[in-house]
């Protein structure tokens, strides 16, 4: 098992289905950087070099926010919206749901812990 930007990935997984599992990238923003090394999709994990592993890392770390960087970035967010008092940062706080949805009979999951 091998770490490439922070992301776990299963040595035995093809390039094009573990690139995607890390935070922040897609499948397109995959084939992107795949392109630009040019490295095969069907490539497995184990069968990288070091080099190319440095490589990817390096194309996602310059072009793309992923993973500690991306959930940094939410989770500021998310305090600004408490800080400012807005609507959904306050249904933050409470654990409510935060685009419109009903309440009274629904959003069961977002109130367990509000729920004695």
């Amino acid at each position: 098992m091998s770490y490439i930007s922070g992301a776990r990935s299963v040595a035995d997984e093809q390039v094009r289905i573990a690139s995607t599992k890390m935070d922040g990238i897609g499948p397109k923003k995959a084939i992107q950087v795949r392109y630009r090394l040019g490295i095969s999709g069907n490539i497995k994990i184990k069968e990288l070099t070091k080099y190319q592993i440095d490589q990817i890392e390096q194309m996602i770390g310059q072009d793309h926010v992923v993973h500690w960087e991306l959930k940094r970035g939410e989770r500021a967010d998310i305090e600004r919206l408490i800080s400012i008092s807005r609507y959904r940062g306050i249904c933050h706080q409470d654990g409510s749901p935060l685009r419109g949805q009903r309440t009274h009979t629904n959003a069961r999951t977002c109130r367990k812990r509000i729920r004695k």
